[in-house]
């Protein structure tokens, strides 16, 4: 084992559920001590992807390797797994149960019992160690669940869907543990639909559509790739009539509306002088016009398209 080795490498993971293709031919490299984020709609084979690489189901092709070595059970032991689907003890109480996941990890109570105290701190449930888990609210319970990831302090750790049900504060305290997880030179893959979550917490992504990659790259490659063709538009005041004539425009792809602001797509070959022209011509008042890079959601939009469900559907009956 190197330590320059990639902390987790793909190559070629392909699986079909009754000769329907869900994941074709997926090829990552994970380094290690970055956070990398497996994008894609609901359906798009994220989950199908994460079970393989964890040998929760067998691909019909492929390998995957750990740490520069191929996949073992023992591997799998530096690995912490927060899957989309929520499965903790429910009778049990909360420092019994993070105590009973240490265990099975090989770390005993005198070791595990400060861990757990911090993270109870960590996310504000200290005066819950004793309560049994039904008793906590789903998104407490859900924090109970992520700490029994990463108490063995992991040196991966792969979260599938990890902000799914929490509030918008409780998604920013798990965002600032992601990256404190990060600085500690943790390697972390997750996996989102909420594009929002990667382009701020994420060093690398992969945009996964129809169980295929469409993109990837570390974030500033994959916003040079799709770059040059994205103006950002500030108009002097909103105006229903300002944006139609925007939309209408001939040079324009896709508009993307924040308020008076628009993140505009330009169609090939466009020029953002003709666009300039055109708008003043429609007497549209800007204050704004720049060309700039796109966001990470522009490019999953044209990437991904309308999201699928069909995939998660299969996955549900057969894993």
């Amino acid at each position: 084992m190197n330590a320059s080795d990639p902390a987790v490498e793909l190559y070629g993971l392909s699986k079909s559920f009754d000769g329907k293709p869900a994941v074709r031919d997926v090829e990552l490299v994970i380094p290690r001590g970055s956070t990398y984020g497996l994008l894609g709609p609901n359906g798009a084979g994220k989950t199908t992807i994460i079970r393989m690489m964890l040998r929760i189901i067998d691909p019909d092709a492929g390998s995957v390797r750990i740490l520069g070595q191929p996949l073992t059970q023992d591997s799998l032991n530096v690995i912490g797994y927060l899957p989309e689907e929520r499965g903790i003890y429910r009778q049990m109480r909360v420092r019994r149960l993070l105590q009973f996941f240490a265990e099975l990890k090989g770390i005993p109570p005198r070791e595990s019992n400060p861990r757990i105290t911090k993270w109870l701190e960590r996310f504000e449930l200290a005066d819950r160690a004793n309560s049994k888990v039904q008793e906590l609210s789903k998104g407490n319970q859900q924090k109970v669940q992520f700490i029994s990831t990463i108490l063995h302090e992991p040196e991966i750790m792969v979260f599938d869907e990890p902000f799914s049900g929490l509030d918008p504060i409780n998604q920013q305290v798990l965002k600032d543990i992601i990256v404190d997880l990060k600085r500690a030179g943790k390697t972390i893959l997750f996996s989102t639909h909420i594009i929002e979550h990667a382009e701020r917490i994420c060093d690398h992504v992969c945009i996964i559509a129809r169980g295929e990659p469409v993109v990837k790259g570390s974030i500033p490659e994959v916003k040079r790739q799709h770059g040059g063709s994205y103006i950002a538009i500030a108009l002097d005041r909103w105006s229903a009539n300002d944006f139609d004539a925007l939309r209408r425009a001939p040079q324009v792809a896709n508009v993307r509306e924040n308020g008076a602001l628009a993140e505009v797509s330009l169609r090939p070959g466009a020029d953002r002088q003709e666009l300039l022209r055109y708008l003043v011509d429609q007497n549209v008042r800007l204050k704004r016009f720049e060309e700039t890079e796109p966001s990470l959601e522009q490019i999953f939009l044209e990437k991904v398209g309308a999201p699928l469900d069909i995939i998660s559907e299969i996955e549900a009956v057969h894993v």
